[in-house]
């Protein structure tokens, strides 16, 4: 109880401001280390018509070159374990779908030996146009993305059987709320693609042990998903492979994607040495994945006095150039695209859109961010029209104990009202009398209007 309110030093601030704090960069090993370094793709969109790497393997300090032939199982998803189909290479194959996508690895003595092997290293293109706009990519003319068209066409069942294209959430009779308003809200948001540029870029440190297993030191954020991802695409079963956290530099969801630890397992597989990678700023900014960029189109259907009464939403998720977690965060989206908010009608339509982009990946709030941000700015524009304070908007449908989302998920704890009351009062907004008594107690009276009665779940329980 002594910690409540109390403020406490952090356990690592001593460390890192002091600079004793354990990095994957600070690893020495008493044997040293190869070092590694990446051919990447210098287009967007592009057949590998020729590779030759004969010259580079007789540079001196090379002592591997590594393609998609070395790698045991070179395409594995990252969703793999919960039945999403894989589609990216670990090293490209066949063609290359975004700018920056390895090719081949190296590992030589030193960081400028491997890099003067990589520019050693002959590759014939043949280029092809690139689709940067996931809002074109359902025109019928469009350059094609990706191998199973320009978005994916699974959202559950099997892949082989054209299963569902789009993330569908319906709820309630979306026509009687249109025929019901007063006055029909529309915007279109598009959050753009963000970057993370943590401090440290991506490194790791793989390390061959005698009895057959690698020792991978990482930065990654999710260590068992990471491990599981090394083994897959190693041939190996998990207990193959053991993974050691150092200090993560930074990540806000970009070092999920664990490309580093494995190119750098297999390196260290082939040469039976310890291989490091840290990826340059450059490869930071150019390779890395970012949040997803997303356009969303939003018609709201509300009454003069405030009441949002239903939501019809498109929204297009840039993927970019493979699937990665798009399925996942996608399906998050479309699950709360009524914000914090009670919308009793909707039809919510979400598509996970291939454009020769770098593939995006999480970032915080992975897919839910998106959401907030068309909820928050679309309750401002419904404010607006109706010459209404938004707080006052917000609080009328603000979620409640017993209130359910558009996915039937029963609320039992909504903090909406407390926290969008503490908003107005720390902003010096004085709430009318009737708002600034609101609870998140369950529905009655003026906050009970006819048409949210059914989809109440008594006290809150499924």
């Amino acid at each position: 109880m002594k910690a409540i309110g109390a403020r406490l030093p952090r356990y690592e601030g001593a460390g890192h401001v002091t600079g004793q704090t354990l990095f994957v960069d600070d690893i020495r090993l008493p044997q040293g280390n190869l070092w590694a370094k990446a051919l990447r793709s210098p287009h967007h969109s592009a057949r590998i018509t020729s590779f030759d790497a004969s010259k580079a393997a007789s540079l001196p300090g090379v002592h591997a070159i590594i393609t998609h032939a070395d790698v045991p199982r070179n395409v594995f998803g990252h969703l793999a374990f919960l039945g999403v189909p894989a589609d990216e290479p670990l090293l490209a194959v066949d063609e290359v779908r975004y700018l920056g996508q390895p090719i081949a690895a190296v590992a030589a003595d030193s960081e400028e030996a491997a890099q003067a092997a990589v520019d050693a290293i002959e590759v014939e293109y043949e280029e092809r146009e690139p689709l940067f706009d996931m809002r074109k990519a359902f025109d019928p003319d469009a350059p094609k993305a990706h191998h199973w068209g320009n978005w994916l066409p699974y959202f559950g069942g099997e892949l082989e059987n054209a299963g569902p294209d789009r993330r569908r959430i319906r709820k309630g009779d979306l026509e009687w709320a249109f025929e019901k308003a007063d006055t029909i809200v529309k915007g279109v948001y598009r959050p753009a693609a963000i970057e993370h540029a943590p401090l440290e870029t991506q490194v790791a440190l793989a390390v061959p042990e005698p009895s057959g297993r690698m020792v991978v030191y990482s930065c990654t954020q999710a260590m068992h998903f990471s491990a599981g991802h090394v083994a897959a695409h190693l041939g190996v079963p998990l207990n193959g492979v053991k993974l050691v956290s150092s200090a993560v530099g930074g990540g806000f969801g970009g070092k999920v994607d664990s490309s580093s630890d494995t190119i750098a397992a297999v390196l260290a597989l082939k040469t039976e040495r310890p291989v490091k990678w840290r990826w340059t700023r450059e490869e930071e900014f150019l390779c890395s994945g970012t949040r997803a960029a997303w356009h969303i189109e939003v018609a709201d259907a509300v009454t003069k006095d405030g009441w949002i009464l239903g939501r019809k939403t498109l929204t297009l998720h840039d993927a970019g150039a493979y699937l990665r977690h798009s399925s996942y965060a996608t399906t998050k989206h479309t699950f709360h695209c009524a914000g914090a908010y009670t919308i009793p009608n909707v039809s919510f339509l979400a598509f996970a859109v291939f454009t020769n982009r770098v593939p995006s990946t999480a970032m915080r709030g992975f897919g839910v961010t998106s959401t907030s941000f068309l909820a928050e700015m679309q309750v401002n524009r419904i404010a607006k029209v109706l010459d209404l304070d938004p707080y006052e908007v917000r609080l009328k449908n603000a979620n409640r104990i017993g209130d359910t989302m558009p996915n039937t998920v029963v609320l039992k704890d909504p903090s909406t009202v407390p926290v969008v009351q503490a908003i107005a009062e720390h902003a010096g907004i004085e709430l009318a009398p009737e708002y600034k008594a609101m609870t998140w107690e369950p529905r009655t009276g003026a906050v009970l209007p006819e048409w949210l009665v059914e989809q109440q779940a008594k006290g809150g329980q499924d």
